[in-house]
């Protein structure tokens, strides 16, 4: 899944040692930007180089792993971070749909055409 957010919030890093060996974990609420802003708390799990690019009001494109698991008869919920990317500002749609191009000085005047009497080339 992917969503578009702002940076609200970076969390401390939280690191510790497992059978599989040293991990860090970094949370960092997002915002996202609607007529009731909503904000969600995502998951970087062994990305700190990731989590160090980012500073609050950045724009983002975040891709993300939802997943829910049970635990003693309650159930929680992980959004985990895969890929996160800064927005890039984009370019005003009309100047984008159309190639630059010159401007027309004036137009044409067709006044100066001569009359139909003196051009006759018409086979009949």
């Amino acid at each position: 899944m992917e969503f578009e957010g702002i940076v609200y919030k970076i969390l401390p890093a939280t690191s510790g040692t497992s059978a599989r060996g040293n991990w860090t974990r970094q949370d960092v609420v997002f915002e996202l930007p609607q007529e009731f802003s909503r904000k969600i708390c995502v998951t970087f799990f062994n990305k700190a180089q990731e989590v160090a690019q980012l500073h609050e009001g950045l724009a983002c494109q975040v891709s993300v792993n939802i997943e829910s698991r049970e635990f003693n008869g309650r159930w929680y919920t992980d959004v985990r971070a895969w890929r996160v990317q800064p927005k890039v500002a984009e370019a005003p749609a009309a100047e984008s749909a159309m190639p630059s191009m010159l401007p027309i000085m004036e137009e044409p005047s067709y006044a100066a055409a001569p009359a139909m009497a003196e051009v006759d080339d018409l086979p009949f």
